[in-house]
């Protein structure tokens, strides 16, 4: 099943995009990404596992988290 998995990864430079394109291209599964350097974020649409995705991206840039992860914190203090 066709999934989207999108991550937050800190990128300063077309360097560090190219280098998450590069590991993304090769992954099994992948079917499409995009990467926006403004927002910091990584789509990736396919038959992939978020995990998977987070874990290939950090093999390569040590920063980077599921972005529902970033969303969460904010989400619970605001329903407290």
């Amino acid at each position: 099943m066709s999934q989207t998995v999108i991550l937050k990864v800190p990128m300063s430079c077309e360097g560090c995009a190219g280098v998450v394109k590069e590991v993304l291209e090769t992954m099994e599964g992948v079917e499409s990404l995009d990467i926006n350097m403004a927002e910091q974020k990584v789509t990736v649409k396919g038959k992939v596992k978020p995990d998977d995705v987070l874990q290939i991206v950090m093999s390569k840039r040590k920063r980077a988290t599921l972005w529902e992860a970033e969303a969460k914190p904010a989400d619970n203090a605001a329903g407290t």
